[in-house]
């Protein structure tokens, strides 16, 4: 009986495991979506705290969505430094 019930253990264990491997890929190799994400998360991107992330919502909402990840430097502070360090992690798609 002890045996049974360190087996279904295990099993429930591996299951929770397998269950979360999409979850963990899909933050892995996910992109911030800037024509899309809310200021919380925007802040995500290295050199953005809320104020910026504010700009960044406030940009698209009165010019419509950027057309290339490029395009944020159009947004008053942000520079071409943070761009470069934030390029491979946005997407405008």
């Amino acid at each position: 009986m002890k045996k049974s019930k360190k087996v279904l253990v295990l099993l429930i264990v591996v299951l929770f495991i397998i269950s979360m491997v999409p979850v963990a890929l899909a933050e892995e190799g996910g992109k911030i979506n800037i024509n899309t994400a809310p200021v919380e998360e925007l802040v995500k991107l290295d050199r953005i705290g809320s104020k910026y992330a504010e700009r960044i919502v406030q940009y698209r909402e009165a010019n419509g969505p950027f057309v290339k990840v490029e395009d944020i430097v159009m947004v008053k502070g942000i520079g071409p430094k943070t761009l470069d360090v934030n390029k491979n992690v946005m997407t405008v798609e």
